[in-house]
């Protein structure tokens, strides 16, 4: 079971920029301020990965990077990101890509690009983002979408997660 996990507007508010080369948030708080709530919710469920689907790991330039700042408990869950640096060097037969065509793509897009290279069941993943542009609505079972300034900080966003953990537990218990 994966869950895709971007930062900005989940993990703290919606405001970080890199400034420096170092990421800052400008906005009340500190970064990944919301991250113990995560921890806390994926707690009962051991069998939970995660894989960044935040353009962090583009914009540092490292996964490992990205993960680093992650809480330790948070960082063993980690089993890759839907970018990685070979991506800059995409190429289409004999022609090299823009390396800005991955960030062209929604996040919905480098999501299911990920999960169609990666193989795994389609069925057994969330996504928890601020992002929901072109998230097909037969597919929406699949997001829990935050409110960029209120991440995981709302309620309502983590009982959504709770619960759709519990039904894809349940699911993966019963063969589906």
């Amino acid at each position: 079971m994966i869950v895709f996990l971007d930062y900005d507007g989940v993990l703290h508010p919606d405001a970080a920029y890199l400034v420096n080369g170092r990421p800052e948030l400008h906005a009340d708080g500190t970064l990944f301020m919301w991250a113990p709530i995560l921890e806390k919710v994926l707690e009962p469920y051991p069998q939970v990965r995660i894989v960044l689907s935040t353009s962090w790991v583009r914009a540092l330039r490292s996964f490992s990077r990205a993960r680093s700042y992650l809480p330790v408990a948070l960082q063993t869950r980690v089993i890759g990101a839907t970018w990685h640096s070979a991506m800059s060097r995409h190429h289409e037969g004999a022609h090299r890509v823009d390396a800005s065509w991955f960030t062209e793509l929604s996040r919905y897009a480098q999501i299911a690009r990920y999960i169609s290279r990666a193989g795994f069941r389609a069925e057994h993943w969330l996504a928890i983002d601020d992002d929901s542009e072109d998230w097909p609505a037969e597919l929406r079972d699949h997001l829990i979408e935050t409110d960029g300034a209120r991440g995981l900080a709302s309620e309502s966003a983590q009982a959504e997660l709770a619960l759709r953990l519990q039904r894809m537990v349940a699911e993966t218990l019963l063969g589906s």
